[in-house]
């Protein structure tokens, strides 16, 4: 008959072999992973805490340093006994409340057409694409006076103003943003929501000339994308031209826009602008007429809610963003899931979490599993060498599974001294 101080040897070889056996055959085995130093200039662009957000002013076109008329603008024309009668002072019109920074205009409102003339009575159309108001005053004066002899030169009186400047509708999508009235699309003009779950925004917005660029479409419509969009704009070059054309975009916004990640496939209608990248990259090449935006033109920013990695093991199961701006490794992944990084590297999730076999020999073994090309690797890190070498601390990249897990030695240890202080707690009770 086994005696009591044999009892809990036997209990110890027992607890051991079985717990050696049970992880045997659910970990995984040293020669099916890869060494950490294979990925640590991380798969896509590298580090990104070398990137450097881009020039502001690059989004921003450069007015010119006098205004030049365009089809759509609308001029205050007057010519006295033609355009306004002699007895009477010509009209004054000013501006609407949300042009108060423009000037009373003077003179019959006269659009320019969309050929770039400018229609007056009695004379030919007048060309006033690409001339200021002084330059187009100037020519209305040569027609009436010179080409058609219609008014007495230096008794003519003759007055051009900018009446009201040119618009572009442009439709900014924002995925990072929820719309200010998402309830009633119809108090809210211009803005609609995502269909009704998702998060996001589509505000139409009309910007004047010289403004029309991604900058001003960007702070018509809710500032600049916060730390949920991609560090990316992607601009749609005519693809709608009335607003009951929004409806079925909005509807089906990810079939509509069909964006390759490669930009060198996109088509010539799809530009792209990242909003970070390394001093040299071709951003820096960021033309004028990339940014300049037009009618029927769209500004999508796509959200990064994709850009996440999970957890398990030891670790408390769960999913994490990954920071677009600076750069996760593996001991940083471990801090937001909650684990303990100790002196001899290692640790048990929240709420003691993996302490089931013992803690004193916390566990050594991370595991990082990442798809690439279509094939999985699971990457084995050290973490008492990742405590000393940079090169075991490999960043963490987007859908990565992160397994926190004891080595066979620290499982055996673990539960021999687990089972020790069981049994000196019985003995003491048997004492």
């Amino acid at each position: 008959m086994m005696t009591t101080s044999q009892r809990p040897m036997s209990t110890v070889l027992f607890c051991v072999l079985l717990t050696v056996a049970t992880s045997g055959c659910t970990s995984i085995s040293r020669r099916e992973t890869v060494s950490p130093h294979c990925f640590t200039n991380g798969l896509y662009g590298g580090p990104r805490s070398e990137q450097e957000p881009i020039n502001l002013v690059r989004l921003r076109q450069d007015p010119p340093a006098v205004y030049m008329l365009g089809p759509g603008d609308t001029l205050g024309i007057y010519v006295e006994g033609v355009l306004g009668s002699r007895d009477e002072p010509p009209p004054v019109h000013f501006p609407e409340r949300f042009q108060r920074e423009l000037p009373p205009a003077i003179g019959y409102p006269i659009p320019i057409r969309e050929d770039g003339t400018l229609p007056l009575p009695l004379v030919p159309p007048i060309m006033a694409n690409g001339l200021t108001i002084t330059q187009l005053e100037t020519a209305i004066r040569k027609s009436y006076t010179e080409d058609q002899k219609i008014l007495v030169p230096g008794r003519d009186r003759i007055i051009v103003t900018l009446m009201r400047p040119r618009n572009y509708k442009v439709l900014v999508i924002r995925e990072d943003v929820q719309p200010k009235n998402v309830e009633s699309r119809k108090e809210s003009p211009g803005e609609f929501a995502l269909g009704s779950e998702r998060l996001g925004s589509a505000t139409l917005v009309e910007l004047r000339a010289y403004e029309n660029d991604v900058l001003h479409a960007l702070g018509e419509s809710g500032g600049l994308p916060g730390v949920m969009a991609k560090n990316e704009l992607v601009i749609l070059r005519g693809s709608f031209d009335e607003a009951q054309d929004l409806a079925p975009l909005l509807d089906d916004i990810d079939n509509y826009i069909q964006v390759s990640d490669d930009a060198s496939k996109d088509p010539k209608n799809v530009i792209r602008i990242p909003l970070r990248g390394r001093p040299g990259e071709p951003v820096q090449k960021l033309r004028q007429e990339d940014i300049i935006l037009g009618n029927g033109d769209i500004v999508y920013i796509q959200s990064r809610d994709a850009e996440v990695f999970y957890t398990g093991g030891l670790l408390e199961g769960g999913q994490f963003p990954i920071p677009r701006d600076y750069d996760l490794d593996v001991l940083g992944a471990m801090a937001m899931a909650g684990g303990s990084i100790a002196a001899a590297a290692g640790g048990v999730g929240k709420n003691g979490i993996g302490a089931g076999v013992g803690s004193i020999f916390p566990p050594t073994r991370l595991l990082v599993l990442r798809v690439v090309d279509g094939r999985q690797n699971v990457i084995e890190v050290d973490l008492k060498q990742a405590m000393r070498d940079p090169g075991q601390r490999i960043l963490i990249e987007p859908n990565d599974f992160v397994v926190l897990e004891y080595r066979p030695t620290e499982v055996v240890m673990n539960t021999i001294l687990s089972v020790f202080q069981v049994n000196m707690s019985l003995n003491s009770l048997w004492d």
